[in-house]
């Protein structure tokens, strides 16, 4: 048994040179919770980096499309409508509220969904490639390639402001690789914060840790809002700046999982999870005791897995909903009076950050309220019901004023991202560490990206329908996003009515247990 804390020295030089330094300054190894802090601060900055990102696109749409509210779509392809627009318009000749070609013409706001699907489309298969690659690979190392990309790409997007670029293909390519760099990045972080953190509190811890996603939200928003003054181009490149920084952060401080570092698990037994009889894996999930017999988990062999279907159809839902906001938030906003006046490109964007912030609540909610219920199929469902009436009431009261605006947009954030936090962190986390994997720790970036992977061909979706009907009718657009919702909300049906029959269950036996300890003290 002496073997079993043998090998952590030799593995001393596979740690991350950034916790070799806060060893050497400390002058003694970094104890278990120092590593679990560690690893939650690390990869919350990376996905709020991710997010920041990503969220760009939806700040600058109003920007580079700033007419296409007042027309409709044209037939004709965006090579003949742009080419036939005099010379002199499609010249370097930018300032705020021109637009940019080949976005200002009538077409603009399908083009720019259409960038949308190309981005999504790449992420969405992307992830369920990145997920099995992260099982299989060093995740810190493929984290790290993963951001520096994504910041290269989301550059190279603002480049073309200089560069004078009004090729829609040139936009397209740099999306569609942006996107791939994307995928990267949420099942490796889920796989390492589940390597290092058991179920007990993973729906609250995770719920908190989720926040990353509505913080980088709004950083992105305020930046790319704050710098679209000086031309749209920063908007993209001052945000791909700091996702590479954040990646080479990663790269020397994280710790991908307790055997890496060599540290004692026995901590984490004793503090967060508990080994519970009839539970899943609680544990620190990589054991030495079990490492030799752990294999990589099969694509089909993870679809397998009790709820994971169930829980990936309805992300494919909620992230629709959830995605269209993301992408065409303030765009909406910015066309649609709201007490009788149109706010600016940066107003609106900066507002819509007010989604986000009822988003960090909502996620804290659901992961909060599933770990007191233990269950994460009914709280995810009660939220997307609620969605519902959220959507209609902002639609239909948002524009009366600004604060009624800010109220509904709040309430309809913590609904629509509540279940959406919930479902790719706890959730997936939960079945990555199924008790029908039998311990087997390589699952989580499989499970996660299959999840995570298939809400985002919703997410892909949603933005591409919302680019075309918009230009018909903002109520059409709500119309469909209420509708996903509700489809959401039932398809988990089975697993809600499996909880409630188990609480049921669960209630009766504490009542007999109640009633014979009753009797047993009469008796006596």
């Amino acid at each position: 048994m002496g073997s079993l804390s043998e090998p952590a020295p030799q593995r001393s030089s596979r740690k991350p040179l950034g916790i070799r330094f806060l060893e050497c300054i400390k002058g003694r190894n970094l104890s278990f919770k120092n590593h679990q802090a560690i690893v939650l601060i690390v990869t919350f900055f990376a996905y709020t980096s991710y997010h920041a990102a990503r969220k760009t696109t939806s700040i600058v749409k109003s920007t580079l499309d700033p007419q296409s509210p007042d027309t409709s779509l044209k037939s004709l392809p965006w090579r003949i409508s742009y080419l036939q627009e005099p010379a002199e318009s499609r010249k370097l000749s930018w300032k705020l509220g021109d637009g940019w070609a080949p976005f200002n013409g009538s077409d603009g706001t399908a083009l720019l969904g259409e960038l949308d699907l190309a981005f999504l489309s790449i992420y969405a298969g992307g992830m369920f490639f990145s997920g099995h690659l992260g099982d299989r690979l060093d995740l810190r190392i493929f984290l790290t390639v993963g951001m520096v990309g994504t910041g290269l790409f989301t550059s190279l997007y603002g480049i073309g402001y200089w560069g004078n670029v009004h090729s829609f293909y040139y936009y397209l390519v740099v999306q569609m690789l942006a996107g791939l760099f994307q995928s990267t990045g949420w099942p490796s972080v889920v796989a390492v914060v589940g390597n290092w953190f058991g179920k007990s509190k993973r729906g609250l811890i995770m719920g908190i840790w989720n926040a990353h996603t509505s913080i980088g939200n709004i950083t992105g928003s305020l930046v790319a809002s704050a710098l679209l003054t000086y031309g749209w181009g920063w908007s993209f490149v001052v945000p791909g700046l700091i996702i590479a920084f954040v990646g080479l952060i990663v790269f020397l401080f994280l710790p991908v999982n307790p055997e890496s570092v060599g540290t004692d698990t026995n901590e984490e037994d004793e503090s967060l999870s508990p080994k519970k009889i009839g539970e899943g894996v609680t544990q620190p999930l990589l054991r030495r005791e079990t490492k030799i017999e752990e294999k990589a988990v099969g694509f089909i062999e993870a679809w397998k897995i009790p709820g994971v279907a169930p829980f990936a159809l309805c992300l494919f839902f909620a992230k629709l909903v959830a995605y269209t906001f993301l992408y065409w938030l303030p765009f909406y906003v910015s066309h649609t009076a709201v007490d009788g006046k149109y706010l600016s490109s940066e107003m609106a964007g900066n507002l819509s950050t007010l989604f986000d912030v009822g988003g960090v609540l909502g996620g804290i909610l659901a992961g909060h309220i599933s770990d007191r219920l233990d269950a994460r199929a009914i709280t995810a469902a009660s939220f997307m019901y609620c969605a519902i009436p959220a959507l209609f009431f902002y639609r239909s009261y948002g524009h009366l004023s600004l604060a009624l605006n800010i109220a509904l947009m709040f309430i309809t954030g913590m609904f629509v991202n509540g279940p959406y936090a919930l479902i790719t962190t706890a959730v997936s986390a939960d079945l990555g560490t199924h008790s029908s994997l039998k311990g087997n720790s390589r699952a989580l970036a499989t499970v996660t990206a299959i999840i995570d992977g298939t809400g985002s061909v919703g997410a892909a979706i949603g933005p591409l329908l919302t680019g075309y009907i918009s230009a018909t009718s903002w109520t059409a657009v709500f119309t469909m996003l209420m509708a996903a919702a509700l489809i959401s909300g039932l398809l988990l049906t089975r697993l809600v009515v499996a909880e409630v029959a188990a609480k049921f269950v669960e209630s009766r036996s504490q009542s007999g247990n109640q009633s014979r300890s009753q009797a047993g003290v009469l008796d006596v």
